[in-house]
């Protein structure tokens, strides 16, 4: 498991202007994350999510959001999201960890 601390302030310098964390918090570019973990890609209640998304159908979890936020769209072609990807394993996991404290 990562450091939720240091993935937070990851979250702060790469993820923020596209998503929020915040229960009951709005899209933006992207769909809101508070809850992520466990739950279907391509199914954010409220949020329009591309036909890529919603037919990978993989329940994220630390293993698939390691390999999606390594390389987006490597991971999911067709993807909407025009974020490069995270390379260093280690912000990966600190990402991860401050995504699964979110519920």
């Amino acid at each position: 498991m990562g450091d939720a601390v240091n993935g937070k302030k990851l979250f702060m310098k790469l993820c923020v202007s596209c998503h929020t964390t915040e229960k009951g918090g709005k899209h933006k570019i992207g769909p809101n994350l508070y809850g992520i973990m466990g739950k279907t890609c391509g199914t954010i209640s409220g949020f329009k999510s591309t036909v890529a998304m919603k037919e990978k159908a993989i329940v994220w979890n630390e293993r698939t959001l390691n390999d999606y936020l390594e390389i987006p769209k490597k991971f999911i072609p067709g993807t909407s999201m025009a974020f490069y990807g995270v390379k260093k394993t280690e912000d990966r996991r600190d990402l991860i960890a401050f995504l699964a404290t979110l519920k």
